[in-house]
């Protein structure tokens, strides 16, 4: 018996013993054979270009296009969409607080209602209980968390109805004295209106995502004239990816929207302050450090708050529909104590990052807004979180400018505001470039990335979830915030093909290979494929297949030719092909075995799993967790160290194909 291989360069065979027989009427057979390699994986010099003419660097296409000229419309939609929610903030807050109808931003501190001030939160937050029941439960929460399940659960459709439910009852929250900011609202209404302008056309989950995630860019670029934050929050945020398919529409979007500001509410900064120096000294370093830890240790705190608040609500023997009201009775009563903890306090964050505070101002947002924030938004009420953050952020500040090296009026407040979004957040280049966007101060830079990586590090290690996250995960949700390239993206299919498999001759019969089949032990190997003498891919067949045909046909069945029965419409694979693109294949196709072949002559290459597709996840755990120390120092002792034995299982397969590293 002769054993041939397909993998070859030349049409000659290569001759070796085999182990699996099949006899014709006219002698011994050639049908299954072990594919083996002279040299190397055996590639002709007649193959398909090389995996780096045809791969690049992104898979966008001209899709993009259209997309991006939606994304267009939505950024242009939101920045109106901000206006009016902005408008409604103003218009409630003057009917509630002082009886007026007028549309002017104004805070309720000032207002001459007494002890009445205590209940009008309550009204408010009855009104919005009624909303979330009877209108749709989605208005409740802070709106980043709604639009992240609305993105990873319900293919970032969201119903018609949220979109205006959302801004009235976030307006009727802030207006009546809710400690909350406009930020988390716009996010999930801009969202909203991107989301129900995607549904009117034919597009995919993923070109959906990218327009609801334009139009939440586009409301918060509009709404605080922050456009490249709006971009940032998108990818660290919302995205879940960073692909130009999706940056460049949510881009495109935040700039419009940032265009049509400057026309219907002004320019920016929000918040202007005074200049700081553009240079620190290692004192000032070292407080940007011990900044960011206390502002990483607040963040945990009000995080670890919020959903102690929402503990104790569930817990509650009530429907949640009044929890909102319980919760506007803690910002009436917080109210009284200090009238500045109510509404979005822009005027206090102002004054934060002015330097023009009092000690009193500073105690009472850290204390009082602390608590009537963590306890209405626990309450399951509609308002944001940036301007809340913003603010105990400055407060924080404020407190450390009393200690730490003086850079400036309002330097410390800036810093701590930047580090304690990074922290609480969990997105830290967006809560450095919102800073700068919020200020125009550019000088802070280097002060702000070292604050919001200190507080963004801290937290990462001492809390599994973000106070973003933390809700979906209670829905019952896992989400992960690292990204990284796929190791599938990294190998290709000659890298973990096996090349020591057993093939047919499409010349044999059934007869032929029936004993074969029988005596042959290696069972693993499920698909068989066929070749004809020039070792090129015929079809494929299943040992299940040939037993099957023998068992219905009979006698007659027996001299049948592999040819006949063989399964010509092949799912192939390429041996420059990433294995990313196979596993998609296996999954569109509903297969999990796949013969390479060559693409420009058909010759058997091998043979693809889904188990040897496991190695390159071994090969990425063995990466990550695998120690060694390459490089010496003089005279030390000592050699390599790695992770145990045993802690990291190789997949195997009958026999592992050779290993090339280069493309």
């Amino acid at each position: 018996m002769e054993r041939r291989s397909v993998a070859k360069r030349s049409s000659r065979y290569l001759e070796h013993s085999g182990d699996l027989r099949v006899r014709s009427a006219a002698g011994t057979m050639k049908g299954a054979q072990q594919l083996g390699k002279e040299n190397g994986l055996g590639f002709n010099r007649h193959s398909a270009s090389p995996s780096w003419a045809t791969l690049g660097d992104f898979t966008t296409t001209l899709r993009v296009l259209p997309i991006s000229a939606l994304a267009v419309v939505i950024g242009a939609v939101c920045a109106f969409v901000a206006l009016a929610l902005l408008r409604l903030i103003g218009l409630f807050t003057n009917l509630f607080y002082f009886g007026r109808w007028s549309s002017a931003m104004v805070s309720p501190v000032g207002n001459h209602l007494g002890w009445f001030s205590v209940l009008v939160p309550v009204v408010g937050a009855l009104v919005i209980g009624v909303m979330a029941r009877y209108g749709s439960e989605r208005i409740r929460g802070h709106g980043i968390p709604e639009a992240i399940e609305a993105i990873l659960m319900n293919g970032s459709r969201v119903e018609p109805k949220v979109a205006l439910l959302k801004p009235l009852s976030s307006a009727i929250s802030i207006g009546s004295g809710g400690p909350f900011g406009a930020e988390g609202p716009i996010i999930m209404t801009g969202g909203a209106f991107g989301s129900m302008i995607a549904q009117l056309f034919h597009l995919t989950s993923a070109e959906r995502k990218t327009l609801l995630v334009a139009g939440a860019a586009g409301g918060m670029s509009a709404t605080f004239a922050s456009p490249v934050a709006a971009v940032l929050l998108a990818v660290e945020l919302l995205l879940f990816e960073w692909k130009p398919r999706s940056v460049i529409p949510v881009a495109l979007a935040s700039a419009v929207a940032a265009v049509l500001r400057r026309y219907i509410l002004g320019f920016g900064p929000l918040f202007p302050v005074p200049e700081h120096p553009l240079f620190i000294g290692p004192k000032a370093l070292l407080g940007c450090v011990l900044a960011g830890l206390l502002a990483g240790a607040l963040s945990a705190l009000l995080t670890v708050s919020v959903y102690a608040a929402e503990d104790f609500f569930q817990r509650l023997p009530i429907h949640w529909m009044w929890w909102p009201a319980i919760g506007g009775l803690a910002i009436g009563l917080g109210g009284l104590v200090f009238p500045q903890a109510l509404g979005v306090g822009y005027d206090t964050i102002g004054s934060l990052l002015q330097g023009s505070v009092t000690t009193k101002v500073i105690l009472g947002v850290l204390l009082v807004k602390w608590f009537i924030w963590a306890v209405s938004l626990g309450s399951g009420t509609s308002g944001g979180v940036l301007a809340p953050l913003l603010m105990m952020g400055g407060a924080l500040g404020g407190l450390e400018a009393m200690f730490l090296p003086w850079e400036g009026a309002g330097f410390w407040p800036l810093v701590s505001m930047g580090a304690i979004l990074g922290g609480t957040m969990r997105s830290p280049f967006t809560s450095i470039v919102f800073a700068f966007e919020l200020t125009h101060d550019a000088n802070v830079f280097l002060p702000l990335l070292v604050g919001s990586m200190v507080a963004h590090a801290f937290t990462v290690l001492t809390l599994k979830r973000s106070i973003l996250t933390e809700k979906v995960a209670r829905r019952g949700y896992h989400l992960s915030r690292e990204y990284s390239i796929d190791p599938l993206e990294l190998l290709f299919a000659r890298e973990v093909m096996r090349t020591k498999i057993a093939a047919l001759s499409g010349a044999s019969t059934l007869r032929d290979v029936q004993h074969s089949l029988r005596s042959d032990h290696r069972q693993k190997q499920r698909l068989l494929p066929v070749v004809d003498a020039e070792g090129c891919l015929v079809g494929v067949v299943t040992r299940g297949a040939i037993r099957e045909q023998i068992e219905l046909g009979g006698d007659a069945a027996l001299e049948q030719r592999l040819s006949e029965i063989v399964q010509t419409s092949v799912i192939e694979a390429y041996p420059d092909e990433p294995l990313r693109v196979i596993v998609h294949r296996m999954a569109e196709k509903g297969v999990t075995r796949m013969p390479v072949v060559d693409p420009a002559t058909r010759i058997l290459l091998g043979l693809v799993s889904l188990d040897d597709l496991l190695k390159a996840r071994t090969r990425h755990l063995e990466d990550e967790r695998n120690r060694e120390q390459t490089l010496r120092f003089p005279f030390s002792g000592g050699g390599t160290s790695t992770v145990p034995k045993g802690s990291i299982t190789s997949v195997e397969t009958e026999q592992p194909a050779s290993v090339l590293r280069k493309a």
